[in-house]
């Protein structure tokens, strides 16, 4: 092939990673992002020091395969804290976009065989974790009281 017809080619291939790379999502990392409200009424965990549960929604449905749940002072000075509620399971689960704190989600089961979720306290701040095989993503939340500060949506 003549020097003209590949320097066409290169160029052509330099402009189709550039188009790949910058205007499609394939190299790009994804988050959950996340957000949660208080339901008192919804509650099933209602005893003295708790105030309800929480419905937590993400921006679009997706099979998780693991939820978790720490109280945020203590996995700030223990990464092995052991969390409140903790679900995994594998790709098959049920697609989801909206769970309660405490549901089964179908699918998943406890990482502990036969473990509870514990009430939630409040104006205590705790953090969801959420995995949908390699998308991960994060949420500050705590009921009662007000919000906590830099709340966290998206994974990391």
């Amino acid at each position: 092939m003549p020097k003209k017809q590949w320097f066409l080619l290169a160029v052509m291939l330099v402009l189709a990673v550039v188009y790949v790379w910058g205007f499609t999502g394939w190299f790009q990392h994804r988050d959950i992002h996340i957000s949660s409200t208080a339901r008192a009424a919804l509650s099933r965990f209602r005893a003295a020091g708790t105030s309800g549960t929480v419905a937590f929604a993400l921006d679009q449905e997706y099979q998780l395969t693991e939820v978790k749940v720490v109280r945020l002072a203590s996995w700030q000075t223990n990464r092995a804290v052991v969390p409140v509620w903790h679900l995994a399971g594998e790709r098959e689960s049920t697609p989801v976009q909206f769970f309660l704190y405490g549901d089964n989600i179908g699918g998943m089961q406890p990482v502990i065989p036969g473990a509870k979720p514990e009430p939630l306290e409040n104006n205590v701040t705790y953090r969801l974790f959420v995995s949908a095989g390699s998308v991960r993503g994060q949420h500050d939340f705590q009921i009662g009281g007000k919000p906590p500060e830099g709340t966290g949506s998206a994974g990391r």
